[in-house]
């Protein structure tokens, strides 16, 4: 195993790096599912072989940013995970404008023919995991006992966490009212409407 501190090692991640800078500057100008190692290596003064030697195909390298994606989100709610709900919402938020084209590579429009691989799934567990923590605590839910037998049989998406029913559907409710005011948001279609969204961020969030 080749010691990570070697020079070979460090100019290895250096050109990894690189080619995930270029390949988020493609995907802002053209989409996730135009993202190109061709291209990328064009840009980078390299021929494809060469690229191909750091990443062995286009889901490899859309695996590696949407697995920086999500372990950024995850640090971002743990970092958060002791301001409730409330805490939370603005942290999502903050890290959503941040940079909105991380956002929607992975809550945007799927990728055609990308799945993302166990691993993957499992760190968007651990995001849905705090979540959970901070909707353990508050009033409950109006009783939706379809919906709850359903998510009883259905709780791969919760990182094992155990939660009961009413808090899985608080957990949902909460994440997708802000998601959706967030990508209406990012996607610009409040823009010329004439009103603040982050105030309607907010007031989705004393909804909660």
């Amino acid at each position: 195993m080749e010691d990570a501190t070697s020079p070979r090692a460090r100019y290895r991640a250096q050109v990894r790096t690189e080619i995930k800078e270029h390949a988020w500057r493609q995907i802002a100008g053209a989409g996730a599912s135009a993202l190109s190692l061709n291209a990328i290596a064009k840009n980078m003064g390299m021929t494809g072989p060469a690229l191909y030697r750091y990443f062995g195909s286009r889901d490899d390298l859309l695996t590696e940013l949407v697995t920086d994606a999500y372990r950024s989100l995850a640090d971002t709610f743990r970092a958060a995970s002791g301001e409730g709900l409330t805490g939370l919402g603005h942290a999502l938020r903050g890290w959503a404008l941040a940079d909105p084209q991380r956002y929607f590579l992975v809550y945007g429009t799927p990728v055609p023919g990308y799945h993302a691989p166990d691993d993957v799934t499992a760190i968007a567990a651990e995001i849905m995991a705090v979540l959970l923590d901070a909707c353990a605590t508050g009033p409950a839910p109006a009783p939706a006992p379809d919906l709850d037998a359903h998510l009883a049989g259905h709780r791969a998406w919760d990182g094992g966490h155990g939660a009961s029913e009413p808090v899985l559907r608080r957990a949902l409710t909460a994440w997708t009212r802000l998601h959706g005011v967030l990508s209406l948001e990012l996607a610009g279609h409040f823009t010329g409407m004439g009103f603040d969204p982050v105030l309607l961020f907010d007031a989705e969030l004393s909804a909660l």
